[in-house]
């Protein structure tokens, strides 16, 4: 095989059973990317941290722990970003995406906590939990919500429905971005050196270990898709009760009992009226007298009915069979009372006719 020189005039002669030294190495391609990626954390290290953050607070599917756990080890080399600046950066974005969730939940309410847990990964349970601490602990549980699943943006927009001040919101919220970025960053500064080791790692095995943390990102979302689904069917076993034929039951003398399982706090709240109030897994001691043979209806304000139908779905195991769900939980009774107002104002006025002539 001839090999023809570029700056010369004669002609090499290699032959063919010969190795080649100048062979291509099969994971050129995966240094090369990892070498852009490397150059990419030293370059612009901040502003990926900070849209990382930024895209994740704003309820967005990307992981920004991860980021901050690298640019915390990138903080103690020496063209590496400074670890103040690093927290300044994510410190910076999540009072920008909060705030958002702030004034989304003091100006649309209620329904902005449906769509949150419409969009969330988290099940619709620990979305009513994270609900409960907010109105147990107030502001001050925002220090420690972006540690809990699914807990960020709900806490921020329970803030703005609640009314709490808003310079109070920003402080305890820095507070809780502060203590979620610590954690992350120390973390990184901590394992600095086998973070260097994966670096290097993927400088070698960089295309295959691109696949690798994209599939395992992949599996992780769609084991959290299948938690929810599992909880969905589970829970859609039990039976729902409508509002109409719940009133309907009241106004003949025969009214079930009606549980009221709505994450609540000191303030008081609207409720059905002779609603019971009963925690998610409080004792079954809470019904007092009531047997099992009595219906018992209960309900919630959150989609799907779901801390309801798991409450239900307790009872019923526990000997309780007559027991519903709420069908529309309590927003659909608020948005049907205007239609039965006029219904139980009228039996009202009959009762008192009636009353009269005897």
């Amino acid at each position: 095989m001839a090999v023809h020189c570029a700056g010369g005039t004669g002609t090499l002669w290699v032959h063919p059973a010969a190795p080649l030294l100048f062979a291509p190495d099969p994971f050129s391609g995966g240094r090369h990317v990892v070498g852009d990626l490397q150059a990419l954390l030293d370059s612009h290290g901040l502003s990926l941290v900070f849209l990382s953050v930024l895209a994740e607070q704003a309820g967005l599917p990307v992981p920004a722990y991860p980021m901050m756990f690298v640019a915390g080890a990138l903080s103690m080399q020496e063209s590496g970003p400074s670890i103040g600046a690093v927290l300044f950066a994510v410190i910076a974005a999540c009072l920008i995406a909060d705030t958002a969730w702030y004034f989304a939940g003091k100006r649309l309410g209620q329904p902005m906590l449906r769509t949150i847990c419409r969009v969330s990964l988290s099940p619709d349970t620990c979305i009513r939990q994270t609900q409960s601490l907010y109105l147990r602990v107030g502001p001050r549980s925002l220090v420690f919500a972006k540690l809990l699943p699914g807990a960020g943006a709900l806490s921020t927009a329970m803030a703005g429905m609640t009314s709490t001040p808003f310079m109070t919101f920003l402080f305890y919220d820095a507070l809780g971005a502060l203590v979620w970025a610590g954690g992350a960053l120390l973390a990184g500064v901590v394992f600095s050196d086998f973070v260097d080791t994966i670096l290097a790692a993927f400088s070698t095995y960089g295309h295959i270990a691109v696949l690798v943390a994209g599939g395992a990102f992949a599996l992780f979302i769609a084991w959290r898709f299948w938690l929810r689904w599992r909880l969905l069917r589970r829970t859609g076993r039990i039976p729902r009760m409508t509002v109409m034929e719940l009133e309907s039951r009241r106004s003949a003398g025969a009214p079930p009992l009606v549980v009221d399982v709505r994450a609540h706090g000191v303030a008081p709240i609207e409720r059905i009226p002779g609603a019971l109030v009963m925690e998610l897994h409080a004792p079954l001691e809470t019904l007092g007298e009531h047997s099992p043979e009595h219906d018992i209806v209960v309900y919630c304000a959150c989609p799907h009915e779901m801390s309801a139908a798991v409450l239900a779905e307790r009872l019923r195991v526990a000997g309780y069979r007559r027991t519903w769900a709420l069908a529309g939980g309590f927003d659909e009774w608020k948005r049907l009372q205007g239609a039965l107002s006029p219904q139980s104002d009228e039996a009202s006025n009959d009762a008192a006719k009636q009353a009269a002539t005897h």
